[in-house]
């Protein structure tokens, strides 16, 4: 049988590579010399898929890591700052995945472009966050941005606006991988082309692709030779996670031999978070646990805040010169996922991916460290949409702090239904966003609307059934309270 799979995986392979030249052969030679480079990196993630059968690691043998790996976020902070600071920033890049779409908000183009804030995008306090900080120690911290070829056209007309703000814009691309038929394990792309009957044959393959491409690049080792030595990396839609001086003084004060070459900043896990990613001791190193990688008879414990009490806020603080080393050297061990998909004309695709924060452990001397959850605020939904816009932060130089009106650290937990979803008609539901300084818990279902001033507190629940209209009159104020049932206010 095992002769049989091998034979099955070599034709499986030569079919592959065949098809990938045939695409190949239907573009320009500079396009086929980019994407030559993406397929290389594709196929090296095939051959891994076509080996790798059942879950890749045996559940006995993971162990809690130990105390010293994940240090607390209170101890780093209690060394204090050196005096010159300026010279660790000096040394440092931001760089933002910003390869997503907004459509699961409803929005088109790239989800870095969606206003969050006063009318400013995830984009714009990217920006004025760097800005503030290169103008504060007057230094010189780059911004890079990982594109997609989903996003990089409309993110590249917009950067045109930052000019003149005090803060260098790089930006490359992620790679654009086939994506491949369930049952044939061939590409569906009929040519390189995006558009057409080929609109849904690409897909970025998740963030994990960072290291090649940025390697591949350039920019990398432009960045090197600029006197850099590490890059934060993190979500553009994560506005928690700003330039940590403290984390940043943690890297550069250990020796040059001794340095960190990875820090994953991690939180305390609520029961919101169960399914992130989760920091474990496998055969002497720092794995990163996703839920896919879990055996089914194990999820449960998998979810569970008691053994896993930490997950991946995927803030990470990454060592250039040791990505350079991973790379040239092709150690950059990354698990692989198998995103299965259903497309529109109901055909079954597999997508190949990878995750960022998987490579940890391939680093040398890699880290957790254990953030408040203020550094984990991730903007997936329009209820989360709501909690950024209100009057529970407020917002200084790009970056979002709580309210120090608000009597406990917790966000409240909202829930809105599906009549919210879209951006747009969301923002037609609320005159202006309600006071939510003394929220606990939010669960709007149905037509709902808000008028002007409106004050919720406590636990408040609003359901308006199939039919019928719940709107909010101007100035009310809930507290712990339900509304069900049919209120209309309409103009006389």
């Amino acid at each position: 049988m095992t002769e049989f799979q091998e034979k099955l995986r070599q034709q499986h392979e030569e079919s592959m590579h065949r098809e990938l030249e045939a695409l190949l052969k239907t573009t320009d030679k500079a396009e086929a010399e980019s994407s030559r480079k993406d397929f290389d990196g594709f196929k090296q993630l095939f051959h891994r898929f076509l080996r790798v059968k059942g879950p890749s690691l045996e559940w006995s043998k993971i162990k809690r890591p130990p105390e010293e790996v994940i240090q607390p976020y209170e101890k780093i902070k209690a060394k204090g700052l050196p005096d010159d600071i300026r010279t660790s920033l000096n040394k440092l890049a931001v760089v933002k995945l910003n390869g997503g779409l907004g459509t699961s908000m409803g929005c088109k183009g790239p989800k870095s472009l969606i206003s969050v804030r006063s009318e400013n995008t995830f984009l714009d306090l990217t920006v004025q966050q760097i800005e503030h900080l290169n103008k504060t120690f007057n230094a010189d911290v780059p911004l890079v941005l990982m594109n997609s070829f989903n996003t990089d056209e409309d993110t590249k007309k917009i950067l045109q606006k930052y000019k003149h703000h005090q803060v260098k814009i790089h930006s490359f691309n992620q790679s654009r991988y086939p994506r491949i038929n369930k049952e044939s394990l061939l590409p569906i792309a009929k040519s390189m082309a995006l558009s057409g009957e080929n609109s849904e044959a690409w897909y970025p393959p998740g963030h994990g692709d960072i290291y090649a491409s940025f390697y591949n690049s350039g920019l990398l080792d432009q960045l090197i030779s600029e006197g850099k030595e590490y890059v934060f990396v993190s979500n553009i839609d994560n506005l928690g996670a700003t330039v940590d001086l403290h984390i940043l003084h943690q890297l550069m004060s250990q020796p040059e031999d001794k340095r960190c070459e990875f820090i994953m900043e991690v939180t305390d896990k609520t029961r919101a978070d169960v399914k992130g990613g989760t920091l474990i001791q496998y055969e002497d190193h720092l794995k990163l646990l996703e839920i896919a990688q879990v055996p089914k008879a194990h999820v449960d414990e998998f979810k569970s805040v008691t053994k896993f009490k930490i997950f991946n806020t995927n803030n990470l603080w990454i060592s250039l010169p040791a990505i350079k080393r991973l790379q040239q050297n092709n150690q950059m061990d990354l698990e692989i996922i198998v995103n299965a998909k259903t497309l529109d004309g109901g055909l079954n695709v597999l997508q190949l991916e990878t995750a960022v924060g998987a490579a940890i452990q391939s680093f040398k001397r890699a880290m957790g460290v254990n953030v408040p959850r203020s550094r984990f605020l991730p903007v997936k939904t329009t209820s989360d949409l709501l909690l950024v816009m209100s009057n529970l932060y407020s917002l200084d130089a790009g970056s979002l702090t709580m309210s120090p009106r608000r009597e406990f650290p917790s966000t409240p937990h909202v829930k809105l239904g599906s009549s919210f979803t879209k951006v747009q008609e969301y923002l037609i539901r609320f005159e202006n966003i309600p006071d939510l300084l003394e929220l606990d818990h939010l669960t709007v279902s149905g037509d709902v609307t808000f008028g002007k001033n409106v004050s919720l507190k406590g636990t408040v629940i609003i359901i308006a059934n199939h039919g019928e209209r719940i709107d909010i009159p101007a100035g009310a104020m809930l507290e712990n309270k339900i509304v069900s049932g049919n209120l209309r206010i309409l103009d006389h």
